[in-house]
């Protein structure tokens, strides 16, 4: 998740795309126009206009791409030691000490979301993201209830709930100061999945 997808696009339309995800990532969505597309590209809009009919094409599209990539790399080998990976995964969203960039972009999404609200192929984007992403915290928590390390719970209840509190985390860091309430709620995800996920409740939740 930290790696820029778009490190070395392949044809016209992932730089098209490139520099759509560099200019959200820069300006937000607010800020974001065909022009300043345009710039981040170094060509003139007019190529845009060739490939995308508006902003808000442009903007879809390049979220379809980056929901491809990351299905790709989710999809990609078995789950080997399903506790670690789900819990790399929430310290990464936990961290305080995220990257600045990657920081902004996930601000972006969130303003993205905010579309959904009204618009029907923003709601049908993220309606499929969050499942996709909810399946593959399935896909860990399963794994785990297979080999041991987890008891016998809902994968698919628990993947809700988890994903449900990292978005509502991903959303108040986003609009308020401050994150001293950050390692609380941590903890107490922690102490969730000690007492409802984990084999036993002796295993040590790793710092």
């Amino acid at each position: 998740m930290t790696i820029d997808v778009f490190d070395d696009p392949a044809d016209t339309r992932e730089e098209i795309l490139a520099a759509t995800y560099h200019s959200l990532r820069d300006h937000g969505y607010a800020g974001l126009t065909i022009q300043t597309i345009g710039e981040k590209l170094d060509r003139s809009p007019s190529l845009i206009y060739h490939h995308y009919e508006d902003k808000d094409a442009l903007v879809l599209a390049c979220l379809e791409y980056l929901l491809e990539y990351f299905q790709d790399e989710l999809g990609q080998g078995s789950v080997d030691e399903p506790r670690a990976r789900l819990e790399e995964l929430l310290e990464w969203w936990f961290a305080m000490d995220q990257e600045e960039e990657w920081g902004a972009f996930v601000t972006t999404i969130l303003e993205l979301r905010s579309q959904a609200v009204h618009d029907p192929a923003y709601r049908e984007h993220f309606t499929r993201s969050d499942r996709l992403f909810s399946e593959s915290i399935t896909a860990v928590l399963q794994a785990g209830i297979d080999d041991g390390a987890f008891r016998e719970c809902d994968p698919e209840a628990v993947a809700e709930t988890l994903q449900t509190t990292v978005l509502g985390t991903v959303l108040r860091r986003s609009s308020t100061e401050g994150d001293d309430w950050l390692g609380g709620v941590h903890d107490e995800l922690n102490n969730y999945l000690r007492t409802r996920v984990y084999a036993t409740e002796n295993d040590s939740v790793r710092e």
